[in-house]
Parts: structure tokens; sequence; C-alpha cells
């Protein structure tokens, strides 16, 4: 089944946008025709097989698709369980972004949008929306909080070699949060002729469904290389949950199933601290970025502000499908510490000679601490390589 004819399957949202209680569009008036446009494209263009196979040709030549999937044979052996990997880091610019914003951007230009923005935490979001653009010759604009800039200095240069501008986000924590606060305000000011790719399957309808639909190909891909290699389906697959479109593009193939579903939110510097970004397993529901879902908040409702090492993860807020999904127990959220998180890279790198990035080495963090019974098999979403974290990884060993 190719990317575009799996849009729907899962059944939900609702035509409201809706995930059970959570999602819906909670916008300024002013955005609401450009929402209802881009609904209305996306299920007028996922019926067009001009449409669905320029997208599949773009995920194949383009992308790289299918990512393969790796057998963790070293890490097995130590852990005591069978540890298969989705390589979503051998995908084109080096994480699963992409695959949300090729489809994004080739949406926008059906639209007839001569301008394209974006926020970004760890970067890889805005390199995706940059490398987008200029395959399709579009102008872009990525906003990016002043604290990422600098612990992603890397990839702001690859925005920047990309032909990106990037804008930096001073106000607020200067990070995810904030920069997308700006993009927003950005594209209320400028709808008619612009297209906000959303990074994740976060904001108001039909961002969560749009940008899940897009990054599904995750988990279809390898929910069949894993019964071809395997026989059958894994016992558990785990994947990190930031805004949480990798864990989506996951999850969605095997909700239902009975495999074991386990998010992985950053634990920053513990929960006890309060300095988290754990926004299911210690938040509650209000609405953030358009959105109804859960959300790290005082008592007065104000938006707290969080850490983690990770600045892809580094983010208040979760996409409203998997605050669903944790409701409905189709899925349970964990979450794995800045140090569990080094560990998780160094082991990696260590046995496998990979270097993920910080975001899933959250996920391999805590299954370093959280045996499953011997024999289990564990499929992982490594989302992303961890070329853009080495100098945070390097200083926080050093520290």
């Amino acid at each position: 089944m190719s990317v575009v004819e799996a849009v729907g399957v899962t059944g939900s949202p609702d035509e409201r946008g809706r995930f059970g209680a959570f999602g819906g569009r909670y916008v300024p008036e002013v955005l609401v025709p450009a929402l209802e446009e881009l609904e209305a494209a996306g299920a007028e263009l996922r019926e067009d097989p001009g449409f669905r196979g320029e997208l599949d040709g773009l995920l194949r030549d383009f992308v790289g698709r299918p990512t393969p999937l790796t057998f963790a044979a070293r890490l097995s052996e130590e852990l005591g369980y069978r540890i298969s990997l989705k390589r979503e880091d051998l995908a084109h610019t080096g994480a699963h972004k992409i695959n949300n914003t090729v489809g994004q951007v080739l949406l926008a230009r059906h639209l007839g949008k001569s301008r394209i923005i974006a926020e970004t935490g760890a970067g890889q979001h805005g390199v995706a929306t940059a490398t987008a653009c200029a395959l399709f010759g579009l102008p872009c604009v990525v906003y990016m909080g002043e604290e990422d800039t600098l612990r992603q200095a890397p990839n702001v240069a690859r925005m920047r070699l990309l032909g990106a501008e990037v804008r930096v986000v001073t106000s607020g924590s200067r990070t995810l949060k904030d920069a997308i606060n700006e993009a927003l305000r950005d594209w209320a000011a400028s709808v008619r002729d612009t297209h906000y790719v959303i990074g994740s399957v976060v904001g108001p309808h039909p961002f969560p469904g749009l940008v899940r639909d897009l990054q599904r190909v995750i988990g279809d891909e390898a929910r069949e290389q894993y019964r071809r290699a395997e026989g059958g389906d894994p016992d558990h697959v785990v994947a990190c949950v930031g805004g949480g479109s990798n864990a989506i593009g996951m999850f969605t193939a095997f909700v239902g199933s009975a495999a074991d579903l386990v998010g992985v939110e950053a634990g920053g510097r513990g929960i006890d601290t309060g300095e988290h970004c754990a926004s299911i397993g210690e938040g509650r529901p209000g609405v953030l970025h358009g959105a109804f879902s859960y959300l790290l908040q005082d008592a007065a409702g104000q938006v707290r502000e969080t850490h983690s090492i990770s600045a892809g993860l580094d983010y208040p807020g979760v996409g409203p499908e998997h605050a669903y999904l944790a409701e409905a127990g189709l899925a349970r959220y964990v979450s794995a510490t800045d140090d569990q998180a080094l560990a998780g890279f160094q082991a990696l790198a260590r046995t496998e000679g990979i270097l993920p990035a910080l975001e899933p080495a959250h996920a391999l963090g805590w299954l370093l601490e959280e045996p499953f019974d011997a024999g289990d098999s564990v499929l992982v979403c490594l989302s992303g390589r961890g070329d853009k974290d080495l100098d945070t990884v390097r200083a926080a060993l050093s520290s």
C-alpha cells in the first residue's frame, strides 16, 4: 500500500477534527478559510492518481524509501531480547521529517501557494522543509528558537545553504513552543499566499491527521518488513514522543494489533525536578497551538517551561491522537531522562556502529533500564541520526 492510498485507513479524526475528545480547531478566524481549503484539498488529492503517483515517486527516488529494517544483533545479545530498528536515519536529510515536508510542499504547490514557512526545534524539520522548497523552487522561512539555534548550529547552517531564511525567536523559552507561536503569527498575516508546514502531529485540524497520514509510511513499511523477516508482528513497538509524528507514523500500522505500543517522552532532569517534557505522563488537557490535548501547565493554566537535552522533544504538549491513544488504552507512555538518553546514544554507537539522534536515544535509553521478558521482540523507530547532536553529547559527557 502506498503512503497516499493509506490516508484515512484508521477512521480518525472525525468530521470535527477530533480524536475522541482531543484535537479540534482553536484558531483566529483569519486562519479558518486556509484550514478548510487545506482539508478539502487533502481529501481531493488523496483520490487523485496523478498526485499519488508524483508523491510516491518522490518518496522512492528522492527520499530513498523504503528505509531498511536493521536487526541490532549485539544490542539484542546484551539485553536479552530481539531489537529491530526502523532506519529513518537513512532517509534523505537524516530523519523522518522529509516524509511530511515533501508531501506538504507538493500539496501547497497544488494549492498555488508561493511561499512556505515552518518551525523547527532540533532543526531536522527545518532542514527537511528547506530541502523540499529547494526541490520545488519555493521561498522558505524557518522559525527557530534562539536556544535551539545554539545547540543545533549545524542544522542552521544546512538550512541557510539550502536557501532558507532562518528567523531566530528570542521570546519566551526561546525553544520550539515559541518558534511555533511566531510561525502562526506569520501565517495569520500572510495566509493568502503562504502555506505553513507544521512539523509534527500537532496544531489545528487538519494538520494532526495530515501529518500522520504522510508519516504512516514508516509503520506500514516496518510492519511488512518485520513480518517478512520474523514471520509475524513484534511483541513491542517503541518510539520517542515530543509532538509525536515519528511515533504516530509507526504506531498507526499496529493500533488494534497485539503489539504493545510504547511512547517514550523526555524526562529531562527527572520528573521530580519539574524540568521535563512528559506532557502525557505529567500534563493535563488544555489548548495549545490550536488543538485540545495534554500539555504541561501550572495551576493558573499557563504553559510551563520545559527542559530536554533533545531540542526535538523540548515541547510542552503532544499531538491529540497520542492523547486519545493514551486515554483509550491503545498505547502507553513512559519517560526517559537526559542521562538515560545519553546512555542509549552511547549503547547503540558502541554495539551497532550507529549514532542515533538524541530524540530516539530516549527510546533506546528506556529500553536499557526497562527490560522485557527474555526473548521478546522489540521494534524501535530510529527516527533520526545523531550528527546534529554530537556537540551536545560531547559537552554533556565531559561535564
